[in-house]
């Protein structure tokens, strides 16, 4: 057992007081960012994190999520729903949280490497200034605001500190008696693996941490250790559980999905060089590389090179000088799940990737530098944690918007057709479609086979009122992707308002057989059913739409029509008043309630909701009509 190191409490609580708060000053303007990309799937469709009990639904997400197989990111999601539904802030207070403790956990982790014996001699002096000025830096380094202002990528964070709590925990049973270091341990590890799939390499990453600073040598740190090294290892079978259900390749992981291993691998030379580059200088920072693989042997040539030298002189120091050896192995190691030979066709460059790997680079620059010049270079840190902090500060900016991150990704990587098409729909949301149309035919004309671009442009020109002309982008999507439900949707839409109604009812229904929770799609269906006069049909499925969105004004405004035409009239004045209760400005909704309550011979209440329509539109014809005859008739009554 190796002697605990000797701690000064006031010092130590001193430097984390002051990484806690460097680290609120540099994200206190992410706040109010937006939910973007992923997010969209990974929170606000994700219907698995609306209530925390039973945990049944937490444990299978949605497989579009991102989250399937992440047990902790989904709670964690779910317990930030619990506590403020859907407001933005509170996401983002919790991705910054999980950062925060990050950090804490890496200076731990420093301060006590340093301090153990292999090292106190050369580093114990200023073991906590150095690792404060690493966890500091760390934490300041706007490469991890790939992780901390995109939410969906609190996967990463989570698996980030648990990844650190377990080493952290590791170092602590090798200086003490007490059983619970290696339980705390052995559970930061387990939940690490409920968090991403890169957590596999912790355990052979802690054995290795235990070989080159406590045991030196595998045999002795197995000798000494072996049973908690094999309680590491036993955690794989929390990620094994963990990916059986995470259907990785709906996901775009894995095999057989369009790109092969090999070209995978090529790609992966040059991102692992991209991230080095962003490790030594992190700018320009890019939010999506888009689907930007290497085109052959001779193209990646010269980044393969490259990477077969560093990999060479890491495998080299490792046997050689193992200390630095190891921070090698940290970059390289964690990295391989990723950025090796298993594709991952959405993203082969991906700057959250960085989030760990990036300790090893500045814990050889910090304690290198020092190991060089000595205790002058600490003087520098606090310099380079400014410089570092006011770019991330004016990174968080870019994540404020949708349309602002997409607009700096498409300056950046103007090739790129996925931030095109995501910028179009970012504009599509604002209401600004033509700039949207502009966009998505820019996507396809980088990218001609690109159904979703197709789809959003069909969705832009209904809502540009032409549909017409949306037929045939929407044919396209289709005919490359013909499981698409969204496509079939808007398509739905298209023919429905071009007038080919019993091909707008086909359309509805097979979104519906492939996402049959849809309350839209439901919605829409029963408004074309009940055009086509089939009023029975109509009725069920406006009523599977407000059973699956009970708050969905519109359904219920529709499914008052669908009574009204069945001859339910109170029945048909309920959906109405329920639909005004959720949309006190739902002119349609006023003045077929008004027409309704005529019918009934209730004229003053008619009146007043003919009235209201008018207050919120005045140009409303039909209820100004409405009303008129309304006040006619109260005038003409006896």
């Amino acid at each position: 057992m190796v002697a605990p190191p000797s701690s000064n409490p006031a010092r130590t609580a001193l430097a984390l007081a002051v990484l806690v708060g460097a680290t609120l000053a540099a994200y206190l303007n992410s706040f109010s960012g937006a939910f973007v990309f992923d997010d969209q799937s990974a929170i606000l469709e994700n219907t698995s994190i609306r209530q925390l009990w039973p945990p049944g639904s937490l444990l299978s997400p949605p497989i579009a999520a991102g989250v399937r197989g992440r047990p902790l990111a989904n709670l964690s999601f779910a317990c930030n729903y619990a506590a403020g539904g859907l407001d933005v802030r509170g996401y983002h207070v919790g991705n910054l949280l999980i950062h925060t403790l990050a950090v804490l956990a890496l200076f731990g982790v420093i301060r006590r490497t340093l301090l153990l014996p292999a090292l106190r001699e050369r580093f114990g002096r200023d073991a906590s200034l150095l690792a404060l000025s690493a966890a500091g830096l760390w934490a300041l380094d706007p490469v991890a605001t790939n992780v901390v202002d995109y939410l969906s990528q609190r996967v990463e964070a989570l698996m980030g500190l648990c990844y650190l709590a377990t080493l952290y925990g590791f170092i602590r049973s090798t200086q003490s008696a007490s059983r619970w270091w290696p339980v705390a341990t052995v559970t930061a590890c387990a939940l690490g693996m409920a968090s991403k799939e890169v957590m596999v390499t912790a355990p052979v990453m802690t054995l290795l941490f235990d070989r080159t600073f406590v045991a030196g040598s595998i045999r002795a740190a197995w000798r000494q250790r072996g049973r908690l090294h094999l309680a590491l290892a036993a955690t794989w079978l929390v990620l094994t559980t963990c990916m059986l259900d995470a259907r990785l390749a709906d996901r775009g992981v894995g095999y057989a999905l369009g790109v092969s291993s090999f070209d995978y691998a090529l790609t992966e030379c040059r991102a692992v060089l991209i991230y080095l580059r962003l490790a030594l200088w992190p700018h320009p920072l890019v939010f999506d590389y888009g689907w930007d693989f290497v085109g052959g042997i001779a193209a990646a040539a010269p980044w393969a090179v490259a990477l077969g030298l560093l990999l060479a002189t890491a495998a080299l120091a490792l046997r050689r000088r193992p200390m630095l050896g190891f921070l090698g192995a940290w970059f390289f190691v964690i990295l391989s799940p990723s950025s090796s030979v298993v594709p991952i066709i959405q993203q082969p460059t991906a700057e959250n990737r960085m989030y760990l790997p990036l300790v090893a680079m500045i814990a050889l620059l910090v304690i290198g530098l020092y190991r060089i010049f000595g205790r002058r270079t600490l003087l520098a840190w606090p310099v380079v944690a400014v410089a570092l902090g006011v770019a991330t500060w004016q990174r968080n900016f870019d994540y404020r918007t949708d349309v602002a991150l997409w607009t700096d990704t498409i300056a950046k990587r103007p090739e790129n057709a996925r931030a095109h098409n995501n910028l179009g729909g970012a504009l599509l949301r604002d209401h600004r479609v033509p700039e949207a149309i502009v966009q998505f035919e820019s996507a396809l004309r980088l990218k001609s086979a690109y159904p979703e671009a197709d789809n959003n442009l069909g969705a832009a020109l209904i809502q540009s009122g032409r549909p017409a002309d949306a037929l045939a982008p929407l044919a396209a999507a289709l005919r490359l992707k013909p499981d698409f439900a969204d496509a079939h949707y808007n398509l739905g839409q298209a023919q429905f308002q071009t007038g080919a109604l019993p091909a707008a009812i086909a359309s509805f229904e097979r979104a519906l057989e492939l996402q049959p929770h849809q309350a839209m799609t439901h919605n829409n269906l029963g408004v074309a059913l009940l055009a086509a006069g089939r009023v029975a049909d109509a009725i069920a499925h406006d009523q599977a739409a407000v059973q699956l969105d009970p708050g969905f004004a519109t359904a219920h405004y529709n499914l008052g029509n669908a009574f009204a035409q069945a001859g339910h009239s109170a029945e048909a004045m309920a959906q109405f008043e329920t639909a005004l209760g959720l949309d006190p400005d739902f002119v349609e909704a006023h003045n077929n309630l008004g027409s309704m309550l005529v019918n009934a011979g209730r004229m003053p209440e008619a009146i007043a909701h003919f009235e209201a329509a008018l207050r919120v539109r005045p140009d409303y014809m039909q209820a100004r009509r409405n009303l008129a005859a309304a006040r006619q008739r109260t005038a003409a009554a006896p």
